[in-house]
């Protein structure tokens, strides 16, 4: 079940990336671009899922754990977020959109790395 983990983890990772960077360098939120938010979402929901099975203890309420958790709570959020300015049509909006893209994709990086630091250290 490891290699399904980081599999799906490391995928979230990918489309992630790719949602987030390429709204930056595109300059404006498309449709593709929250496509590839909730890909993201979904491996990373997925390969938490499957790590926390793995784990003796489930859930940890330490550094990586709250971190894991408010990384997909925001994950979550940034999705959401992404479907009503694009529902909504403000050109505004999508233009200043990466913003917060970028910021939550850093918080999202908190965890992704701490958990492969971990995993390594084991």
């Amino acid at each position: 079940m490891l290699i399904y983990a980081i599999i799906t983890i490391t995928l979230a990772l990918v489309f992630y990336t790719i949602g987030v960077w390429s709204e930056k360098i595109q300059g404006r939120l498309k449709k593709w671009h929250l496509v590839m938010f909730y890909i993201g979402l979904a491996f990373d929901t997925t390969g938490t899922t499957i790590m926390n099975k793995i784990a003796a203890s489930g859930f940890v309420l330490n550094f990586h754990g709250i971190t894991g958790l408010l990384a997909i709570v925001l994950m979550l959020f940034h999705a959401l977020w992404a479907t009503v300015v694009l529902v909504k049509n403000d050109e505004k909006a999508k233009a200043n959109f990466h913003k917060l893209s970028i910021i939550v994709w850093i918080i999202w990086l908190i965890p992704f790395v701490s958990g492969a630091i971990f995993g390594m250290t084991r």
